[in-house]
C-alpha cells in the first residue's frame, strides 16, 4: 500500500512488471542445464494484450484502496501525465493529498487492528473457559490448556532440543492455518525457536504422545501476530512429537515458520 501510494500509477505498474520479469530470469538461472522444452503461447504479444495486462497489474494495486478513489478522475490523470497534459493537480497539492491520505488509511487500519484484536481477546476468553470445563483438560500455571490425545511412552524433551513433530493449528472459530499434514512431511525445529506455548507444551509430552493444546494469545503471538491469524488470537493445536532431534543440530524449518516466535 505504502509503496503504491508513493508512486504514480504508470511507475507501479512498470515496477510490477520489472519485477515479474526478474522473478523469472532467477527461476530460469535455477533450471537444470537440460529441460523439457516449454509449450508455445498462444497469446499474441500485441498492444490489446499488453494494455489489458498492464491494467489488471494497475486493478491489482488499486484493490486494497477501490472504495476511495473514482476510476474515471484516475484515469483521466493518468492519461493527461502521459500526455505531458496539465494534470486536475501541481505535484506540490498532489503530494499534500497522499499524504493526507496515507495517514487516513494507517489510521483507518490501527482502528480496524485494535477492533479486530478485541473481539479476538473476547472469543478467545470464551472458548478458554469453556474447554476448561470439558473432561481431560489440564490446565498449567500460565493457562496454556492441553489434552492427551495418545500417550507415548518416550523420553520428554527438554527447552533446548530439536523436535521433530506434525501438527494442525486452528484459530477458535475452526479456521485451519496451518498443517504439516497438508504439506505432506512433518516438521522440525528446536523449542527454543517457537512461541512459549508450544516450546511448553511440547516439554510435556512424551515421544509418540498425540496432545491438543489451547493456547492463550499471550502464550501465542498476543497483538504481533501474523495477517492470517489476527492480533490475540487464541490458537488451537493438535500435536504428535514423532521424534527429539540432537540438540542445536538442525534449525528451524521453513515449515515450522507459523509457530516460530515473532
Amino acid at each position: 500500500m505504502t509503496r503504491f501510494m508513493l508512486r504514480t500509477l504508470l511507475a507501479a505498474s512498470l515496477a510490477a512488471l520489472l519485477g515479474t520479469g526478474a522473478a523469472l530470469a532467477a527461476q530460469d538461472d535455477a533450471k537444470p542445464a537440460i529441460a523439457p522444452a516449454k509449450a508455445e503461447s498462444t497469446v499474441k504479444l500485441n498492444k490489446a494484450n499488453v494494455s489489458a495486462m498492464v491494467g489488471m497489474d494497475i486493478g491489482r494495486g488499486l484493490q486494497q484502496v477501490k472504495d476511495d478513489i473514482d476510476l474515471d478522475a484516475v484515469f483521466a490523470a493518468a492519461k493527461a501525465t502521459l500526455n505531458d497534459e496539465k494534470a486536475p493537480l501541481t505535484e506540490e497539492e498532489a503530494q499534500q493529498v497522499r499524504q493526507a491520505f496515507m495517514q487516513e488509511l494507517q489510521a483507518k487500519r490501527v482502528a480496524e487492528q485494535k477492533a479486530e484484536a478485541n473481539e479476538n481477546k473476547t472469543a478467545g476468553e470464551a472458548y478458554l473457559a469453556q474447554n476448561k470445563k470439558k473432561d481431560g483438560v489440564k490446565t498449567t500455571a500460565d493457562g496454556l490448556q492441553y489434552e492427551v490425545l495418545k500417550a507415548g511412552d518416550g523420553p520428554k524433551p527438554k527447552a533446548t532440543d530439536t523436535v521433530k513433530v506434525n501438527y494442525v493449528g486452528t484459530k477458535v472459530d475452526g479456521t485451519k492455518f496451518d498443517s504439516s499434514y497438508d504439506r505432506g512431511e512433518p516438521a522440525t525445529f528446536p523449542l527454543n525457536g517457537v512461541i512459549k506455548g508450544w516450546s511448553e507444551g511440547l516439554q510435556l509430552m512424551p515421544v509418540g504422545s498425540k496432545y491438543r493444546f489451547v493456547i492463550p494469545a499471550d502464550l501465542a503471538y498476543g497483538e504481533n501476530a501474523p495477517p492470517t491469524i489476527g492480533p490475540n488470537a487464541t490458537l488451537t493445536f493438535e500435536v504428535e512429537l514423532l521424534s527429539i532431534e540432537n540438540a542445536g543440530d538442525k534449525a528451524a524449518t521453513p515449515d515450522a515458520k507459523p509457530v516460530e516466535k515473532k
